[in-house]
């Protein structure tokens, strides 16, 4: 029989991905409010956490079930939303802010949307 057996989480571990989540949302308004021009990496929140980047990411692999990129791609995902929605931005313009080349964010949002981000602006009422 193979039962897995897994590992309890430590307060530790909850702390880290608790710490990484907060510093995540942090950045994330930054490039939403243009504060900053360069998207964060792992190793940047790693840094800023003072652990090994491959340590974070298998602690929030481990407490969460999911990636470190996935948190990170759903709140990027949010906050286009917010900015096709809220703002008269460009669509380039709302990529060059998030980071993104224009053509890389399309097929980003596309992929999570199964939209592009001009069809999704009209068809929930901008423009």
């Amino acid at each position: 029989m193979n039962d897995v057996v897994t590992a309890p989480v430590s307060a530790r571990q909850k702390e880290i991905v608790r710490q990484y989540l907060k510093v995540l949302d942090e950045h994330i308004d930054q490039l939403k409010n243009g504060s900053v021009v360069r998207a964060l990496e792992i190793r940047d929140f790693a840094g800023l956490l003072h652990v090994h980047p491959v340590h974070l990411s298998n602690t929030i692999k481990e407490v969460t079930g999911q990636s470190s990129c996935s948190f990170y791609e759903a709140r990027l995902l949010e906050i286009s939303k917010e900015l096709l929605l809220n703002t008269d931005m460009s669509i380039g313009e709302i990529a060059i802010r998030l980071t993104y080349d224009p053509s890389n964010f399309t097929k980003f949002f596309k992929n999570y949307t199964g939209t592009t981000p001009k069809k999704f602006r009209v068809t929930n009422g901008k423009i």
